[in-house]
């Protein structure tokens, strides 16, 4: 089987959402949550695929699947099995497509919230492509 990247997996399928599918309330609601949220600035800072285990979260092995499952359920993020590790990327191209600028901006406006005074003042964050 190949996954929207073209990168051939094999073993336990996730569900997801087709990128046609993927609504805005839904992507907000994911975003709201500050846990969500540092997932996915986790994964746009540079990291093509992540395991679930190495995000360090400052909450319970359940609570944090599901977190990664509200993610994954919203369409922002894509999971596969690479043997016992659940791999997590995001689906930038999909959301740019629906929803052009709004991951960008969220992201941008999260790293101004915290503090980055790289972020101040600047366009928004531009698209991660090939996800």
């Amino acid at each position: 089987m190949a996954d929207t990247a073209g990168v051939k997996r094999t073993g336990r399928r996730l569900e997801h959402p087709q990128a046609g599918e993927i609504r805005v309330d839904a992507v907000l609601h994911a975003l709201a949550d500050p846990i969500r949220l540092r997932i996915v600035r986790e994964l746009s800072d540079g990291h093509d695929d992540m395991a679930c285990i190495a995000f360090a979260l400052p909450v319970s092995k359940s609570t944090s699947t599901h977190h990664f499952r509200v993610l994954r359920e919203a369409g922002i993020i894509r999971q596969y099995y690479e043997g016992t590790s659940r791999m997590s990327r995001l689906r930038t191209e999909d959301l740019e497509v629906r929803m052009p600028g709004l991951l960008g901006a969220v992201l941008n406006a999260a790293r101004i919230a915290e503090g980055d005074d790289t972020a101040a003042g600047t366009e928004p964050v531009p698209a991660v492509g090939g996800r």
